[in-house]
């Protein structure tokens, strides 16, 4: 029969040994470096991810059953009950919005990149129960946004919330918020690649190796549970591609122009929205949103919900060029009203159907003068789609990778590649437009812009440059100029009630106890990066902070400004 003090110790021992093994795999996760243990994390925290991303997505889809619009007679309908849902929808936002703390109210891509840039991708997790509730409700109740957005902010407070709760250093936090990102895209469109190039080219904006692996593992990870649970879907396989000839590229390059100054007008007309309202109550916003929603709806349903009915009149090519561009102009300014006003939702799905509609009319422009190019009606139809949504949101790659990955032809590619450099050019060179999310950070007064030798001393962890060449006395009365041989360490710390002090010696050569330099130190997080750490002695350029564990009377290392320092002539700043 075993004692129960061996009990204990045994206990005790496993203990010991379970906070090494964690402590050893935060050491690990602190390097910006690629690593089997974060690529592992990355899997699991994006499978939580996605979870929530497909019940989102099963709720909008149930619900749709009795709320969708299906009407396609192209006539002002009084009767229809569903075009005056935006005006329930925006009321029952409003409720959901005022049981949140006013200081979580802001969501969406451009608050999620913010909180990725300035704060390790930590978003409240309050934001992301309004998000899932607000964005369900204006999805369902025909708001013209899309789902992409709420996706995208509900999977990355699902991953960073996880990895926060099982205390993984900032830096790994931040991968693991972009691959929560890229999981809920996949689980959203069914697009893996489109995904991880969306990630890199909007919200991280910077290629790095030891991000790239989890990503696309999470997004592989998001897109397996979709095929799971919706099945193995392309969105716009119905759209007819057909090889272009180049002897009508001349056509597109034209088209890529006007598209270019549809980009930059409609951009400007949201940002414009945006910057008006917005010291506006949120009550009278989101009640003007609902009621000039549901007055467009009323003459031109078609432009309502988020770009199924745009696109299945865009596809239709029995329809006239007045119904087309009808119907455009009526779903742009669905679109600019609901978001401009504050509706919860994306935009990447209303500018699949916006790009849709224009490239529906370019095509028939076409056909008026060539009715030979008939046949090419699809293209045109989705290299609209491509360019509307990589022009607005200056990310040409990721909308032309989406487009190849929902449609069931590559021959999309090159003509879209030809269409989108115009574009491109006209909307930000020739017009001054802007990304559409970043001027809405800097309308909201969101920060997102860090310094580069911020951002290299972000991406490593306290963990991976720490010493532990350190010891804790009780009292400084134990200084003596000897301790630091006798103790064989560069560094003494004394525990005091009103602070914690470091005890040089410089050479450790002292005679007497005044040559002692006696200074406050600093404290940081174990989970902290090296950027907090020079935020602390890089002004002064001298001093050491010390690290704890959870709790700040548990010191577990030291960095000086030479460790610092050496880390910085590594990333050559």
């Amino acid at each position: 029969m075993k004692s129960p003090n061996k009990s204990v110790l045994s206990t005790s021992t496993m203990l010991g040994i379970l906070r090494d093994m964690a402590n050893g795999l935060r050491n690990i996760l602190a390097e910006a470096k690629l690593s089997i243990p974060l690529c592992i994390l990355a899997l699991f925290f994006a499978l939580f991810a996605s979870g929530v991303i497909i019940s989102f997505r099963w709720l909008i889809t149930n619900t749709f059953e009795f709320t969708r619009l299906t009407t396609d007679d192209f006539n002002a309908d009084f009767t229809d009950w569903r075009v005056y849902l935006p005006i329930l929808g925006a009321l029952l936002i409003w409720g959901i919005a005022h049981l949140t703390a006013k200081q979580y109210r802001r969501m969406g891509i451009a608050f999620v990149m913010h909180r990725f840039k300035m704060f390790y991708g930590k978003i409240p997790f309050q934001t992301g129960i309004g998000q899932f509730f607000q964005a369900l409700t204006s999805l369902v109740t025909n708001f013209s946004v899309g789902s992409e957005g709420p996706a995208i902010h509900i999977a990355a407070v699902s991953a960073s919330a996880m990895a926060e709760k099982f205390r993984l250093p900032d830096n790994s936090v931040r991968i693991i918020c972009a691959s929560g990102i890229a999981a809920g895209i996949a689980a959203t469109f069914n697009s893996p690649l489109a995904a991880v190039i969306f990630v890199f080219e909007v919200v991280i904006r910077e290629y790095r190796l030891h991000y790239f692996f989890p990503i696309l593992l999470s997004a592989v990870i998001g897109a397996l549970t979709s095929r799971l649970v919706f099945g193995n879907f392309q969105e716009f396989a119905g759209i007819d591609l057909v090889h272009f000839p180049i002897a009508l590229y001349p056509l597109l390059f034209i088209g890529g122009i006007l598209l270019g100054c549809y980009v930059a007008l409609f951009s400007k007309s949201l940002l414009k929205l945006t910057k008006i309202n917005k010291q506006w109550p949120l009550r009278k916003k989101l009640l003007l949103a609902g009621l000039l929603t549901a007055l467009i709806g009323v003459f031109v349903p078609e432009a309502l919900g988020s770009m199924d009915l745009a696109i299945h009149t865009a596809v239709d090519h029995q329809l006239g060029l007045f119904i087309l561009a009808t119907v455009l102009i009526a779903k742009s300014l669905a679109t600019i009203v609901a978001l401009g006003l504050g509706i919860p939702g994306g935009i990447i799905g209303p500018l699949f159907g916006i790009g849709a509609l224009f490239g529906a009319i370019l095509a028939t422009f076409s056909i008026l003068i060539s009715p030979d190019t008939a046949q090419y009606y699809g293209l045109y139809v989705a290299i609209g789609m491509t360019v509307m949504m990589g022009v607005t949101l200056s990310a040409p790659l990721a909308a032309l990778v989406t487009l190849l990955e929902l449609t069931p032809d590559a021959n999309i590619i090159l003509p879209a590649m030809f269409v989108i450099t115009p574009a491109y050019l006209v909307a930000f060179k020739v017009l001054k437009s802007q990304s559409l999310f970043i001027e809405q950070m800097n309308i909201m007064g969101l920060e997102h812009f860090v310094p580069a030798k911020n951002q290299a001393l972000q991406k490593v962890g306290v963990r991976a440059v720490m010493s532990q060449d350190f010891i804790i006395i009780e009292s400084e009365k134990e200084v003596s100029p000897t301790i630091y041989e006798e103790k064989s360490v560069s560094t003494v710390i004394s525990q005091k009630s009103e602070g914690t002090f470091t005890h040089h010696l410089g050479a450790l050569a002292a005679e007497d106890m005044t040559q002692i330099d006696t200074q406050k130190i600093a404290l940081v997080p174990d989970t902290a990066t090296l950027d907090e750490v020079y935020n602390h002695i890089g002004h002064k350029k001298a001093g050491e902070v010390a690290i704890y564990e959870q709790d700040e009377t548990r010191i577990v290392g030291i960095i000086s400004w030479k460790m610092l320092e050496k880390q910085i002539g590594k990333e050559n700043l």
